[in-house]
């Protein structure tokens, strides 16, 4: 068994509600969670897709990085997260290898503890790394 598994992928919105006509409306998709992050000024849809999620990301404040992101790029992709059991040792072994980790660990949507780890390291695409609560 892999040391990772996708937890959820990140999809920037303009508004939560008017995204969740399409994945609730017309996929059939149901929320599980919702709530505000206010440390990341955004608020959260998750909905489950099989083993793993997504997740809507729609800015609570116009200074958010969601909103810096939509306005720069639009609707869509944001991030792909990652969740590991081993979520220190990964952190750990990131740094020794240079990868540019974008901040201290924190508690985010759901409870659970992450980092993001920038595209310049990834092969363009934003990484969050989730510890895994199982």
């Amino acid at each position: 068994m892999s040391e990772f598994a996708i937890d959820h992928l990140g999809i920037a919105v303009r508004s939560l509600d008017r995204a969740l006509e399409f994945y609730q409306g017309q996929l059939g998709l149901e929320v599980s969670h919702r709530e505000t992050v206010a440390a990341e000024r955004v608020n959260v849809a998750m909905l489950p897709a099989s083993v793993s999620r997504i997740e809507l990301l729609e800015p609570a404040s116009e200074d958010s990085t969601i909103a810096k992101f939509l306005a720069k790029r639009g609707e869509g992709l944001h991030h792909v997260a990652l969740r590991t059991r081993d979520f220190a040792a990964t952190i750990e072994r990131l740094r020794a290898s240079g990868a540019r980790i974008l901040n201290e660990p924190r508690t985010g949507a759901g409870g659970h503890t992450y980092v993001f780890v920038h595209p310049e390291s990834t092969g363009g695409v934003l990484l969050e790394i989730i510890e895994s609560k199982e």
